[in-house]
């Protein structure tokens, strides 16, 4: 495989910038990387279906009529998985028996190709995207980008390749069991399979249709972001896409404050062997620590729990659905791994299905309560990288050791992204994976930028990364808010942050720019603090965090003349909090000299 894989920088902003430069076209790009394609699929079977020039053209044709600054994807070239739709080209979801030409293109390859995006193919994956390695697949396995005798990872196997061989700015890929993310680890990829129903799954042929995200592969968690900000939108032909909350819209992506992540007990990692695994992680644990993170150990058996449900319950059913007629009256159109795993699907009964919910509901209860009080959780990607020869001799064990870590995300409904984070001393890549509640999908992508511009891990074609801190600060589902009377930990006031499920994050002061009044009324008796030119003092104050979907019902109950606004504290940072309208000041007392309300009431 002695191609030249690596000669061009195709992230977005570079093809951007090579565009506004004048120092390529679409059809320039589009075409020389078809021909870079063709070159390489003999090798890495990476496309089923690579489109020709004359069915580029549509595209093509459509950008010279339109204009850079009006298209955010103008002339970017991606691949799509073979189980999602583009209108005219068959959809085969590998397997040649089962293939379809769909009149109309998946939703979200609509909305690409109208932000001027271009798609070059539609990519190999394992079987009705059923596995994590890549080598189950009619079309050939799909080795990996960087040692051959590895595989690629998959389901999403092509997508993947597409990306790290530098063919595609961005892929789309499939993921129910960790298929956009075991591939993005094991090629030095970002591999983000968003909160489900953030990324509309109509037009995608259904693995398991409850469980099953649309994700991307892109070189950076940057690059995630923007195209998750593009596309994240609520979708009527399918019954499963979500709103998404506008405390997780592409402007949450930014410079991570310190916070908390959980990091699994010993007992509960698995590295199947791999001596190097442990290491790495730990490394990966100290890193994201000297960005300001607080390691908090977790109990990950619930989530592991969750994970053998999926495919030792009933589940495999919902497999089985897509693919089962076909199994019935053509067994031998379905590969023989694929139709063992199926296999025992038909004697899964009702009851069987909704005991399995009941236990999936409370394993869900007890993983949502570990993960309170945390930003994210972090594991590995994968437990160790096996080779095709190890998969080609032990497929469904050496497959299932691929998915440990990955297996439960979907099940939970959990957002995840799957990061570099280094090289294994042979040259493969290894990563680590950020999860966390839904819909904090930016948030997330916000602590994977931060940790590769800590490692500065070169990205495809061996580029520096060269990512500049961004300027605004990322934000997740919590709010905080600050306060300074009756609301302070223990006051009169207090269980309305509590009931709400309020965190004292710190104690600390304003910044010297307020006066403090003892409000005139009550009970209950309040403060009122006012930010002034002169005269002003530090003030005490805690700053408590609570869910972003309970400030609204919090706002709304606080009587004139206090209100919430920005309050800047001694540091710098502003933040919301308390504040108080001038005229409320009437028959107040200042008491700013005390420099705090709980001095007040002590005197």
């Amino acid at each position: 495989m002695s191609h030249d894989l690596h000669s061009s920088d195709l992230r977005l902003d570079s093809v951007r910038a090579a565009y506004q430069d004048g120092r390529q076209t679409p059809r320039q790009l589009i075409l020389a990387l078809r021909e870079k394609a063709a070159a390489l699929n003999p090798d890495y079977h990476l496309f089923i279906h690579l489109l020709s020039a004359t069915e580029l053209e549509p595209y093509l044709a459509a950008l010279e009529n339109s204009d850079l600054n009006d298209l955010p994807l103008y002339g970017v070239p991606f691949a799509i998985k073979d189980n999602i739709d583009l209108a005219g080209i068959p959809t085969t979801a590998a397997c040649p028996a089962f293939t379809y030409t769909p009149e109309r293109s998946a939703t979200i390859v609509e909305q690409l190709i109208g932000l001027g995006a271009i798609p070059l193919g539609k990519t190999n994956l394992d079987q009705f995207a059923t596995g994590l390695n890549g080598s189950r697949s009619p079309y050939g396995a799909c080795p990996n980008s960087v040692l051959a005798e590895y595989p690629s990872g998959g389901s999403s196997a092509g997508s993947s390749l597409a990306v790290a061989l530098g063919v595609a700015s961005f892929a789309l890929g499939t993921d129910t069991a960790g298929s956009g993310r075991v591939p993005a680890a094991l090629n030095n990829l970002v591999g983000l399979k968003a909160s489900k129903g953030l990324i509309s799954t109509a037009g995608v042929v259904p693995a398991c249709r409850t469980l099953d995200c649309v994700t991307t592969f892109t070189a950076t968690a940057r690059e995630a972001s923007q195209l998750l900000g593009l596309v994240a939108r609520l979708d009527s032909r399918d019954e499963y896409s979500r709103s998404n909350p506008l405390w997780n819209d592409a402007s949450a992506f930014g410079a991570p404050r310190p916070f908390r992540f959980g990091v699994p007990r010993a007992q509960d990692l698995a590295f199947f062997g791999c001596e190097q695994g442990p290491l790495l992680f730990g490394d990966a644990i100290d890193r994201l620590t000297a960005m300001g993170g607080e390691a908090v150990t977790l109990d990950l058996s619930p989530f592991l729990e969750a994970a053998r449900l999926l495919y030792d319950g009933p589940w495999v059913a919902e497999r089985y659905s897509v693919a089962g007629e076909l199994m019935e009256h053509n067994p031998e159109a379905v590969l023989p791994v694929i139709r063992a795993v199926l296999s025992k699907a038909p004697a899964v009964t009702g009851v069987q299905t909704f005991r399995a919910h009941y236990r999936l509901q409370t394993l869900k209860a007890l993983c949502d309560k570990a993960l309170e009080g945390l930003d994210c959780v972090v594991t590995p990607s994968i437990g160790r990288p096996v080779t095709l020869a190890e998969l080609e001799a032990e497929p469904v064990l050496r497959n299932s050791e691929l998915g440990y870590y990955t297996n439960f995300m979907n099940l939970l409904d959990y957002a995840a992204v799957a990061v570099p984070s280094a090289f294994m001393d042979n040259g493969l890549p290894w990563g680590m994976t950020l999860f966390g509640r839904v819909f904090t999908d930016h948030y997330l992508l916000s602590l994977a930028d931060a940790l590769q511009r800590h490692t500065g891990l070169p990205v495809i074609g061996g580029h520096a990364p060269n990512l500049s801190a961004p300027t605004t600060v990322a934000r997740n589902d919590m709010a905080r808010l600050v306060v300074c009377g009756a609301h302070l930990d223990g006051l009169a006031l207090n269980w309305q942050l509590k009931q709400r499920g309020g965190r004292l994050l710190e104690v600390t002061q304003s910044s010297a720019d307020y006066q403090l009044y003892a409000l005139a009324g009550g009970p209950p008796f309040r403060p009122g603090m006012l930010r002034v030119a002169q005269g002003g003092v530090a003030i005490a104050v805690e700053v408590w965090e609570l869910p972003s979907r309970e400030l609204g019902s919090f706002l709304t109950g606080i009587p004139a003349p206090l209100g919430l606004g920005k309050v800047q504290l001694a540091d710098g940072r502003w933040e919301s909090g308390f504040i108080c309208e001038p005229y409320g000041l009437e028959g107040a007392t200042d008491i700013s000299h005390l420099g705090g309300w709980r001095a007040y009431l002590s005197a």
